[in-house]
């Protein structure tokens, strides 16, 4: 009957946010074995009704007052979840038409026998060319999903075309067709740009990394009531992490600046001051007890009167470092070091006790490979290292060209852990944390507001600076805080697209992360 209600089974989707986190990831393979699994406990056809439910039940609640929904159903199970949500759509009392570009495909079963539904309630496929000429109030995408692996072509590419160019609130169905599900990189030319997506059974990493995260929108997701043993939301078979809120450090009331650690950024070499200077300021900033700065440009007295707003900070020799806290103080390294950080590089890889590299400290290691054999033998002294490369300084490291760290930023993190033997912290759109032989994690927080000069910087300090307090705790559970904490800040200052096209100075984030910490 036409004009009931959607059926509610839960309270489900759930928002996946910054702040709903933390969440595992499953790659194509870990979630082709949970639908697999799901498929087996379920009563045949039963589990694309459920999808097909979840997909209308989303509709509906973001566009409840559309007069006419547009579904898109390709050759697949994808397509079968689009016209069981049509169907449902349509007893609901909603205007629908699916628009089929490839009616004469050989279809799995599932998705025969929703035709056959659909057809039986009323629904009439129509061709592209035969779509009404007037816009819908939402299109939903079920052309193509997870068993994607190749660029659009054809029918399929004019259909996802035609679907950016209706201009209107988009939903897609567990990923934008033509979007890689591992790697949130386009298959090729043609790729849906979704307003919202609908993960569906589990959340795929490609949604929140690289371009995946503009081109899937607002991603929600529905484990379309699998068991508790091989619901996405258990832990066992995740192959990634999607990171949350970050840890609260509590302090006892008697804490003073010596029980809060020390910490020595190394850098500023000439004309580059300022990337040092950004990196003690976040250091202090994140709680750190003492901040030495040690300058390696040669006008180093102007410089120290240079930044009047920060008397807090100490300023010392690399002989006096050497001396007194390599052993025992956490080191920033590399931020605007120029070729000069080069000679002091062989000092702090052998004896600083927790060391974080970036920029020219990571270019300098690229270089030689002695300072590779010095930084991956860290790990066996028992020193921590965290390096926090953006993608040209991973790709240099590794010996490839920028373009293959970004093509699947996930193993070029991975890669990077392992010939390093460091947590990794790859920058970027989703910024990837990666530790060699753990699963990787996807920071989801942040914006283009932190693509200016500097950001960079003020996130290895203060991983610095939190490390610095906490010396016990694990690497990657510190670079995980800060990188949340870095994007959250900007979400919190640039809060909506308009705003994000201003960027978000450096020293205005050191403000902002310890606002919001």
């Amino acid at each position: 009957m036409r004009g009931m209600p959607l059926p509610s089974r839960r309270l489900h989707p759930w928002r996946i946010g910054p702040d709903s986190g933390p969440w595992p990831l499953h790659d194509t393979a870990a979630s082709k074995a949970l639908e697999a699994r799901a498929l087996a406990a379920t009563a045949p056809h039963a589990l694309m009704e459920r999808a097909g439910l979840a997909v209308a039940r989303l509709a509906h609640a973001l566009a409840p007052a559309a007069q006419h929904v547009e579904v898109w159903c390709g050759p697949g199970n994808n397509g079968g979840d689009g016209y069981v949500a049509a169907r449902l759509l349509l007893a609901a009392g909603t205007v629908v038409t699916v628009v089929d570009p490839t009616p004469g495909a050989t279809r799995p079963a599932d998705a025969r026998r929703a035709i056959e539904r659909a057809r039986e309630a009323g629904i009439r496929p129509v061709a592209p060319a035969q779509a009404p000429a007037d816009a819908p109030t939402l299109v939903i995408d079920a052309l193509l999903g997870l068993g994607t692996t190749r660029a659009l072509q054809g029918p399929l590419a004019d259909a996802a075309t035609a679907i950016n160019a209706r201009r209107v609130p988009v939903l897609a169905v567990d990923l934008p067709t033509g979007l890689a599900a591992d790697t949130g990189q386009p298959l090729g030319a043609a790729v849906v740009r979704a307003t919202h997506t609908l993960s569906l059974l589990s959340l795929k990493p490609g949604l929140f990394t690289a371009l995946g995260r503009d081109l899937a929108g607002c991603v929600w997701f529905d484990d379309l009531g699998a068991s508790a043993e091989d619901a996405a939301v258990a832990p066992a078979s995740a192959t990634a992490w999607l990171l949350g809120p970050r840890r609260r450090m509590a302090l006892p009331h008697a804490a003073h600046k010596g029980s809060r650690g020390d910490l020595w950024v190394l850098g500023g070499s000439d004309g580059m001051i300022g990337a040092a200077q950004l990196a003690a300021r976040a250091g202090l900033a994140a709680g750190a007890g003492r901040v030495y700065l040690t300058l390696l440009c040669r006008e180093a007295p102007a410089a120290v009167a240079s930044d009047p707003s920060r008397p807090e900070l100490m300023h010392r020799s690399f002989d006096t470092a050497r001396a007194g806290l390599l052993a025992s103080a956490t080191l920033v390294a590399g931020c605007g070091g120029g070729s000069a950080i080069e000679s002091r590089l062989p000092a702090l890889l052998a004896e600083a006790k927790r060391l974080v590299l970036d920029a020219d400290a990571l270019n300098a290691v690229s270089r030689e490979p002695a300072l590779l054999r010095l930084l991956k033998g860290r790990a066996g002294r028992g020193q921590g290292t965290v390096i926090t490369p953006h993608p040209l300084e991973a790709a240099r490291l590794l010996g490839v060209g920028s373009s293959v760290v970004q093509h699947d930023r996930l193993a070029g993190a991975r890669a990077l852990a392992e010939a390093t033997l460091s947590v990794v912290v790859l920058k970027g759109s989703g910024t990837v944390i990666a530790s060699p032989g753990a699963p990787p994690a996807i920071n989801p927080s942040g914006n283009a507001a932190l693509a200016t000069a500097g950001t960079g910087d003020v996130l290895a300090g203060w991983i610095g600076g939190l490390w610095a307090q906490a010396p016990s705790r694990p690497a990657e559970e510190v670079a995980c805080d800060a990188v949340w904490l870095h994007g959250h800040a900007a979400d919190l200052e640039r809060p909506d697209s308009a705003s994000r096209s201003s960027p978000l100075l450096a020293a205005d984030l050191v403000a902002a992360m310890a606002q919001a910490s």
